[in-house]
């Protein structure tokens, strides 16, 4: 029979970088008891996202950064919507590159992750906000 779960987790970002929710999110998973199913996260959030990347080397997660202000740069004359500032319309192109929703599978009660991977939260803004990730979990213990 499958079970369902539902929780929030909620972040408050320190600005424009990375933080990991893999031990908040396998936290969950535990408490839950499922051993087989899906783990599904929703950032309720459009200038923000969610990704799976490289938890061992910082200097992708930096990388990836120097990426993003070159694919949207903060106070880039193209965008008129600045209504919070020179990096509020960036940060809402950024999301709809990298994302506000991830799946995970679960297996033998653990997310199926791989062994160089973690879950981040991925603040675009350079000032902090308070950020609420939907955490879902579908399966059978």
């Amino acid at each position: 029979m499958s079970q369902w779960q539902q929780d929030v987790i909620v972040i408050d970002t320190r600005g424009r970088g990375f933080h990991e929710l893999t031990a908040q999110v396998e936290a969950l998973l535990q408490r839950s008891g499922l051993r087989i199913g899906l783990c599904h996260l929703f950032l309720r959030h459009t200038s923000a996202s969610l990704c799976i990347t490289e938890n061992a080397d910082a200097e992708v997660r930096r990388d990836l950064e120097r990426f993003a202000q070159r694919l949207a740069p903060d106070g880039d004359a193209l965008f008129r919507h600045d209504t919070e500032g020179p990096d509020d319309m960036p940060a809402h192109v950024r999301n709809l590159f990298a994302g506000y929703e991830l799946t995970v599978p679960v297996r033998d009660g653990r997310l199926a992750l791989g062994i160089w991977q973690g879950i981040y939260l991925w603040e675009h803004r350079s000032s902090g906000h308070r950020r609420e990730v939907v955490v879902t979990l579908n399966g059978a213990s």
